[in-house]
């Protein structure tokens, strides 16, 4: 800008020198030419750095705009400022008649415009660090949630066992199970193998616990006859208990003292209401776990 001034001040001078009577009006009128060639010049100029600057800036807020993703709220206001000053600055440059106020104007929104966009462009670098450390710290605190609920759920199946292991080692175990169906014989009790002989039935077997003695304990015996009915001999003995599987009606519950190791033998006898053919399951329970089972088969 300066070199075409001091071009037009020579060509000015020159021609004062040669002819002195038309001087104010050529000086005039080769003036105004000039400064509207310089005019259009810096226009030119102006214009083509911000068509530049304005395809960078876009690209720029593109990428601002698709990295911010839900952050797009609180960028809006940014924006919104941005976006108003490329308005203005595009309002100014597409003038016909452009003065160097206008021009000095244009350059000081489109330095204005770079600034916002570069603290635009640092805000959104901030949150983008923000979101990186709070994904790292979540990432490591799911880590850690994993981790404890793994060993929750291993500290749940050993209390589990555990409680299963202590629940078996406080239960009776059964041996020596007998179900036999008894007659009278001439005077003394034998054996029965026929429904229509049997008068009672006995029951026995061996009960013993090396971990604990009881006060009270409390055994329940279930008879199953053929029909897969429930024998009940007595209202005072028949009732419901809990088992594993639910639960279960019993046949006769049995009370005793015991102490641990010994080996304690229950006998007792049952009085069927009837007496068909087939198979009679004998089931003995403790603690809700069935300890023992057998069978007599009358014909």
């Amino acid at each position: 800008m300066l070199g075409l001034l001091s071009a037009g001040l020579v060509v000015t001078w020159t021609y004062h020198l040669i002819d002195k009577t038309g001087y104010v009006s050529r000086r005039r009128e080769v003036f105004i030419k000039d400064s509207a060639a310089i005019a259009q010049a810096v226009s030119d100029s102006l214009q083509h750095i911000y068509t530049n600057t304005i395809s960078s800036l876009d690209i720029s807020l593109d990428s601002l705009k698709s990295n911010s993703g839900n952050l797009q709220g609180q960028l809006n206001n940014k924006l919104v400022e941005i976006n108003k000053l490329k308005t203005e600055i595009g309002n100014i440059l597409r003038r016909n008649d452009l003065s160097k106020q206008d021009l000095a104007k244009a350059r000081g929104l489109t330095a204005e415009m770079k600034s916002k966009i570069e603290e635009l462009q640092s805000q959104n670098r901030t949150i983008e660090d923000e979101k990186k450390q709070l994904n790292s710290e979540f990432n490591a605190l799911n880590t850690q949630v994993t981790a404890l609920t793994q060993t929750n759920a291993r500290l749940g199946n050993e209390n589990k066992t555990l409680n299963e292991k202590l629940a078996d080692a406080g239960t009776f175990v059964a041996s020596e199970l007998r179900l036999s169906a008894v007659q009278t014989k001439a005077n003394r009790e034998v054996e029965a193998t026929q429904a229509k002989k049997a008068e009672k039935f006995v029951i026995s077997f061996l009960l013993q616990n090396n971990v604990n003695s009881y006060e009270n304990s409390e055994i329940y015996v279930v008879l199953i006859d053929p029909n897969n009915q429930v024998l009940e001999f007595s209202a005072w003995d028949t009732g419901l208990f809990d088992t594993n599987e639910g639960r279960k009606k019993y046949s006769r519950k049995v009370r005793f003292a015991y102490n641990k190791g010994d080996a304690h033998e229950i006998l007792f006898s049952l009085n069927a209401p009837t007496y068909v053919r087939g198979n009679y399951i004998l089931q003995v329970y403790h603690n809700g776990r069935m300890i023992g089972k057998t069978t007599k088969v009358l014909s």
